[in-house]
């Protein structure tokens, strides 16, 4: 259920129902080709969801479409209302997104970029620049404070964005959805499990925490839900017990593996046959 303020605009601070993001019989379609098929899955507060696939099967299309960045037929219901019910800077403070890559043809230096996801929240500089910093200490940027964002490497450059991110949900309070498109992509293995463990606990804070991935043991490593597409479709969504079956896997991928426990952590893990 949602809150209204005084000028009749809704908010999104009183919404307190587990389900944050409610997609229903969602289709996209390129000319003749059918990119999503009719895909129907809720996702709740304090959950970190995987979505995997083999490439070009849809998943950071079905990101655009939750984002509203494409047409789409079928429903996608985000705090219980239409996206479009939202006012953009009040959904903003609770709706992150990272993308695959961010262009920005301004010189700034990494903090700076930083600080323009303080953009619209209600704060003072001074509490502002701690956020900046705390998050740039997350992210493991803080020592890239004052180079020019052009010089950083591409991994560099994703975690920056990603501090940007979360300084942008830093008043979400209880209602934080944060949508991850191949957060780890160019990241290299520290940064990787690094970037992932704080996605992880931004769940178990509270966070509603989605992550296009292509690495199968990270996923099963970190995330408590895989949604796995196959064509369009899901083919499994289920916790990493059940979804990493070395079936499922080689139905998707078309390729022979093998399903192990992890021998430490105990989580499956795949190995290519």
């Amino acid at each position: 259920m949602t809150s209204r303020k005084k000028d009749g605009l809704p908010q999104i601070d009183n919404y307190h129902d587990a389900t944050t993001i409610e997609v229903n019989q969602l289709t996209v379609s390129i000319g003749k080709r059918t990119i999503l098929n009719e895909l129907s899955f809720s996702l709740v507060r304090g959950q970190f969801t995987a979505l995997l696939g083999p490439n070009g099967t849809g998943k950071s299309t079905l990101l655009k479409a939750i984002t509203d960045e494409i047409t789409y037929s079928g429903h996608v219901n985000i705090f219980g209302q239409t996206r479009h019910v939202w006012p953009a800077e009040e959904l903003a403070k609770h709706l992150g997104v990272l993308p695959q890559s961010s262009s920005l043809s301004f010189n700034f230096v990494a903090k700076e970029v930083v600080e323009l996801g303080g953009i619209g929240l209600s704060m003072s500089n001074q509490d502002l620049q701690q956020v900046v910093e705390h998050n740039m200490q997350q992210t493991d940027v803080k020592h890239l404070a004052q180079r020019a964002y052009p010089t950083l490497s591409g991994g560099e450059k994703q975690r920056v964005h990603l501090s940007r991110v979360l300084t942008q949900l830093e008043q979400s309070g209880n209602n934080t959805i944060l949508l991850l498109d191949e957060p780890t992509s160019a990241l290299d293995l520290h940064h990787q499990h690094s970037t992932l463990a704080l996605a992880k606990s931004l769940a178990k804070r509270g966070a509603t925490v989605v992550a296009v991935l292509h690495d199968l043991n990270l996923a099963s490593q970190y995330a408590d839900r895989m949604i796995i597409l196959n064509k369009g479709n899901i083919a499994v969504d289920a916790p990493p017990s059940q979804a990493m079956q070395a079936e499922i896997i080689e139905h998707v991928y078309q390729h022979q593996v093998s399903v192990i426990p992890h021998p430490e952590l105990g989580h499956p893990i795949v190995i290519a046959n």
